[in-house]
């Protein structure tokens, strides 16, 4: 057994082990989720392998790669490597300390090693085999897609828009377009708060309208918030010749000013 012990010792090999996928691997950018975790890497030709793992941390000049101390031993190239990084082939390359390159690895087909050249001039390869690999993100319906866009705000031009003097006045409310619910006065113009007094005009009949209950509004860039009585607030840009809620998330409202 001794014996044994001792020929691997001065072999430095610096054995594979299965590895967990490093904090963030599952929610890490599409670009390198595919690419983090345990990786085995040998120098073609040679006895000796290391595992290391690609990790999601931010390095001085990519992210974190990590492997046992027995591998600067075991490899020395290992010895130069500070961080990894993803090359424009979309595999993953090794760099030093400045963000040089000093191993760049490219795959050849689908299911290999994937095989790069060192500055030491030797071959070295990268091997995911019994290696936990994070999911690719799925692929987003049309549905989907469509929904995270209305999620998120308009960019509005505020050269464009129109000016807050144009603003007091009586509006229709409306959940579809020509199809009235409500009506809104919005008064003078905003305070030194940025808020000026807003109230329904007459009776509203559609309840979530009630319940929010606007008593105020503000305008800044573009964008015109209904404030509700408690606080909270509803932003809406200009747009067709109407003011439309902004980001379109939940139940719609429209709101389109009435002739004088």
């Amino acid at each position: 057994m001794l014996p044994l012990l001792i020929a691997s010792l001065a072999t430095g090999v610096a054995q594979a082990q299965t590895a967990p996928l490093p904090r963030g691997a599952e929610t890490a950018p599409a670009r390198i989720r595919p690419l983090l975790g345990a990786w085995d890497l040998t120098q073609i030709g040679g006895p000796r392998q290391c595992t290391i793992t690609l990790g999601t941390e931010a390095a001085a000049h990519g992210r974190q790669v990590r492997f046992p101390a027995t591998c600067h031993r075991a490899l020395p190239i290992l010895g130069q490597v500070a961080s990894w990084s993803v090359g424009a082939n979309g595999q993953p390359q090794l760099d030093d300390a400045t963000g040089k390159l000093v191993i760049a690895f490219a795959k050849a087909k689908p299911d290999a090693d994937i095989e790069g050249k060192a500055t030491d001039g030797k071959q070295y390869a990268l091997s995911s085999k019994d290696h936990p690999r994070a999911a690719r993100a799925p692929v987003a319906s049309p549905a989907e897609q469509s929904a995270t866009l209305a999620a998120r705000a308009t960019v509005v031009d505020p050269a464009k828009a129109p000016a807050t003097e144009s603003l007091p006045g009586r509006y229709a409310l409306m959940r579809q377009a020509n199809r009235e619910a409500c009506r809104l006065t919005l008064s003078g113009t905003p305070d030194a708060s940025g808020r000026a007094p807003a109230a329904f005009d007459g009776r509203c009949d559609d309840t979530g309208l009630t319940i929010f209950d606007p008593v105020g509004w503000r305008y800044a860039v573009g964008r015109l918030a209904l404030v509700a009585r408690k606080g909270h607030s509803v932003e809406l840009v200009f747009e067709n010749g109407q003011w439309r809620k902004d980001p379109a998330v939940g139940a719609p409202l429209l709101m389109r000013k009435l002739p004088n």
